[in-house]
């Protein structure tokens, strides 16, 4: 490596991106030692040009092994930026020296104007308190989401916070008070926390990156250096498409998961006991300590949804956390948090009453159902989309897709399950 790469208080657009070779692929890392990712390939039910791309070390969105998450179509991209104006950037930062990084910044805007400007309705929830939201007692008071959404790991919730709130400064000069959404989770098996490693230039970095579209999953941003139930794991997508009244809606989800073990909560998908079934001998585990189990989650909608329906829709992640064998441990951090674009809750110009619509309580079910589903396929997206990658104290492997399409079509349990 470059020294180039290796100044992480340096600005040069190398740094900032955290290239490698291995960054540049965000795949694995150069450390010496690195165990090789599983390259077996058994004979699965997938057609030969998707096995071929498996074969030349691809990694596929879940949607193209052909697994299917429910019975509601997804949105264009299959991703949060379905739901207009949410945008997502990343920072990914992946060196050995002066230390060793495996970590990064996620942003999340809810709107492509500034959030200073344009409020929106939302609500949180946590499923276990392990861990970090900022920004939460004023979306209890207020039941408003007054900012961009940080996501990163542990140790360097402040240092995003605080970016955030020169960023908002810095676009509105007269701003007086900014609470921004900053959550975490854990990567410190993987990344050496005593670096520090995230700067502010690495948090305007995601925030002037973000963008509609395709989004990048796996090892990027935040997710950079998390786990998934023993495999590689980190940022993952998906969205779903509820009709109501005559007009679709989009509900999209974004996760940085974080949770799981093989051994003691099977992983599944669409039931198929896809942990117990990748065993240990097969695929390695050398991942973090048991009770480093954690996941954020970030749910937005078009549909018009007020503070509390909001919030009821955010604990909805927890079915689908639930759906991939996770159980919201005692040590883990699982907080979610889902927000409304729909009303517009206006701060440059404050009119005498705030003109609000929503969908009645008693016909948001669908959407409590969008949620579930794309939480669990934003979860797998996660971990299909990775790269084994090693890093400060261990090494995480990437599930290995073939076994995964194998096994889920051996167990044809419910649901559509599988197109292929």
């Amino acid at each position: 490596m470059s020294s180039e790469n290796l100044r992480p208080g340096g600005v040069s657009r190398r740094n900032v991106l955290g290239y490698s070779a291995a960054a540049a692929a965000l795949a694995g890392t150069s450390l010496a030692g690195a165990g090789a990712a599983h390259a077996a390939v058994s004979t699965t039910p997938l057609s030969p040009q998707v096995l071929d791309r498996i074969k030349k070390g691809e990694r596929l969105r879940l949607r193209e092994l052909g697994i299917i998450i429910g019975t509601l179509p997804t949105g264009k991209h299959n991703a949060i930026t379905d739901v207009p104006g949410v945008q997502v950037g990343y920072t990914t930062l992946i060196f050995d020296r002066p230390g060793i990084a495996r970590t990064g910044v996620t942003i999340i805007k809810p709107r492509t104007e500034p959030m200073q400007n344009n409020w929106c309705h939302a609500g949180w929830f946590s499923h276990n308190g392990n861990g970090e939201m900022t920004g939460t007692h004023w979306i209890d008071e207020t039941g408003m989401l007054t900012s961009v959404i940080g996501i990163t790991t542990t140790s360097q919730v402040g240092v995003v916070r605080d970016a955030l709130i020169k960023i908002g400064l810095e676009t509105l000069p007269d701003l007086e008070f900014l609470l921004p959404v900053v959550a975490e989770t854990y990567d410190g098996s993987m990344n050496d926390l005593s670096g520090s490693w995230i700067k502010d230039e690495h948090v305007r970095h995601a925030y002037a990156s973000a963008k509609g579209g395709p989004v990048r999953e796996g090892n990027v941003g935040g997710g950079t250096g998390m786990h998934y139930f023993d495999f590689k794991g980190g940022s993952g997508t998906s969205s779903r498409i509820v009709s109501y009244a005559g007009k679709d809606y989009t509900v999209g989800v974004f996760v940085q998961t974080n949770y799981g073990s093989r051994q003691r909560e099977y992983y599944r998908v669409n039931g198929a006991p896809v942990g117990k079934e990748i065993t240990y001998d097969e695929v390695p585990r050398s991942g973090p300590p048991a009770g480093h189990h954690s996941c954020i989650a970030i749910i937005a909608t078009d549909a018009p949804f007020l503070p509390a329906q909001c919030k009821r829709l955010a604990m909805r992640a927890g079915i689908g956390l639930g759906a991939t064998g996770g159980i919201a441990d005692n040590n883990s951090g699982d907080m979610y948090l889902a927000f409304s674009t729909a009303n517009d809750v206006r701060q440059d110009v404050v009119p005498d009453y705030y003109p609000a619509t929503s969908i009645p309580d008693a016909e948001i079910t669908p959407f409590m159902h969008a949620v579930s589903e794309a939480f669990q396929e934003a979860a797998h997206n996660s971990a299909t989309k990775a790269r084994t990658l090693a890093g400060f104290q261990t090494t995480l492997y990437e599930l290995p897709l073939d076994r995964l399409v194998e096994i889920v079509q051996e167990h044809q349990l419910y649901g559509p399950g599988f197109s292929g």
